[in-house]
């Protein structure tokens, strides 16, 4: 099948952006940070959870072409969807135009539906991170589309096939992804002039370097928690499900579901030094999911950690794998023929947190970074070698680390609990849903 589009594009379209301080020695970094924790929240823009934000890119109001369109409340538990497949992200971008959302519903929603931010009262503990830590408002996934690729990404830095310059795209056909999925499963490419095909191979990749080679290399401990999909037999909601050599080998026993037990780990003095934590379905902020607990559930994770004696050793980033569909203002720049992708939230928790100017918390970094950044950051703490170069489609070697973050001059800041309306029990004692969190 072929997708008969075929864009131009340009490196210069992004937007204005504070380049990175110097950033400070690794081994600074790792005399203070042992443990690195990424927890992927699901389909939101930055504009939709922090439209308002002082001091951040974060309008009340949108473009629909030429019309401006204030942006309107819309809760997580909506049960409307939308449309973010990698060719909604190109209409949406429009050239980095930032217009062409408009029509991007399902189920009968308005056709502005996409111009709407999530309301305060439910995204309150998204807030209270970011008044009190870092709150990143130029941070862009690796490429346009939604979740299969970002989550590549986040543990590959890559989404380049070999041998032809082309990427994966989208969702690959067939559930769940991965190597779990049907046999006969192919995936979406896309090439240089941005056409996009469904010949690519079944998701089961051998030819991607991820952090799981790195990190075992250097003897540091990780684990990936992801949800059930079913009752029996160990179905999993992992992007690592796609690795050949992790699905099929001995790391797959640091796949961790379901998901709720990195709260135990924290608990029995368990975390390892990289972990990375998805969502169930009923704690995501997927929109269309009838539910709003996904605020909570991240506020779970970061008060259990405050509480322990992790607190003083932890970084914790958190970020949504894709834009979902809503609207955001920002265009990203266009690095290669991927992407970036359209602007997503991100979170840096930690006792070392860079602290504003002239204010007692909060810190807003007008930096760019893309996923690749905070991989980047894991090798400067762990000393690990890049993934592999620019030139082979991988992006930690050319992204700005999220080092600039951080301030180690100051002593670190005791923790003060995140307030949310469901509690750390609520999830400690949660029945998965067995649904996918997300299916593309």
């Amino acid at each position: 099948m072929l997708l008969a589009l075929c864009l131009a594009w340009s490196a210069g379209c992004g937007p204005a952006v504070t380049p990175a301080p110097a950033p400070q020695m690794s081994s600074t970094a790792h005399r203070y940070i042992k443990h690195i924790v990424i927890v992927i929240q699901e389909n939101r823009s930055f504009d939709d959870l922090f439209s308002g934000y002082p001091g951040a890119d974060a309008p009340s109001y949108g473009y629909a072409g030429t019309k401006r369109i204030p942006l309107r409340p819309v809760a997580l538990e909506n049960r409307g969807d939308i449309r973010n497949n990698w060719l909604d992200a190109i209409h949406g971008w429009n050239h980095g135009k930032m217009n062409g959302f408009y029509g991007e519903h399902f189920y009968g929603a308005p056709r502005d539906f996409a111009y709407a931010y999530v309301p305060r009262d439910e995204s309150a503990p998204y807030w209270s991170m970011a008044g009190e830590y870092v709150l990143a408002d130029q941070m862009f996934p690796t490429e346009f589309g939604p979740s299969f690729t970002a989550h590549l990404s986040l543990i590959a830095g890559n989404t380049t096939l070999d041998p032809e310059p082309i990427a994966e795209v989208d969702q690959p056909g067939g559930y769940p992804w991965g190597c779990d999925g049907p046999p006969g499963a192919r995936s979406h490419t896309i090439d240089m002039r941005r056409i996009e095909r469904f010949d690519g191979p079944r998701p089961c990749f051998q030819n991607f370097r991820t952090m799981a080679d790195t990190l075992d290399a250097a003897g540091v401990s990780w684990k990936y928690y992801a949800s059930p999909l079913r009752r029996i037999g160990g179905m999993v909601w992992s992007e690592f499900d796609s690795i050949y050599s992790v699905r099929y080998g001995p790391d797959w026993a640091k796949v961790i579901s379901p998901q709720t037990r990195v709260l135990s780990d924290v608990e029995k003095g368990a975390l390892a030094d990289v972990s990375w934590v998805t969502p169930d379905w009923q704690d995501s902020d997927h929109t269309g999911s009838g539910y709003n607990r996904g605020p909570s559930w991240v506020a779970s994770i970061v008060n259990a950690i405050g509480e322990s004696p992790y607190w003083r050793s932890t970084a914790i980033f958190v970020l949504w794998d894709d834009w979902g569909g809503w609207y955001d203002d920002a265009p990203p720049p266009q690095l290669d023929y991927r992407g970036l992708g359209i602007r997503v939230p991100c979170l840096m928790i930690s006792p070392y947190a860079r602290i504003a100017t002239g204010a007692k918390t909060g810190y807003v970094s007008h930096t760019q970074y893309e996923f690749g950044s905070i991989l980047k950051f894991v090798e400067e703490v762990f000393a690990l070698p890049p993934l592999g170069s620019t030139s082979q489609g991988f992006t930690d070697t050319r992204a700005t680390s999220m080092l600039d973050t951080f301030d180690f001059t100051l002593p670190p800041r005791a923790f003060t609990p995140i307030a949310a309306p469901y509690s750390k029990d609520a999830f400690s004692n949660e029945r998965p849903s067995y649904i996918l969190p997300d299916s593309d």
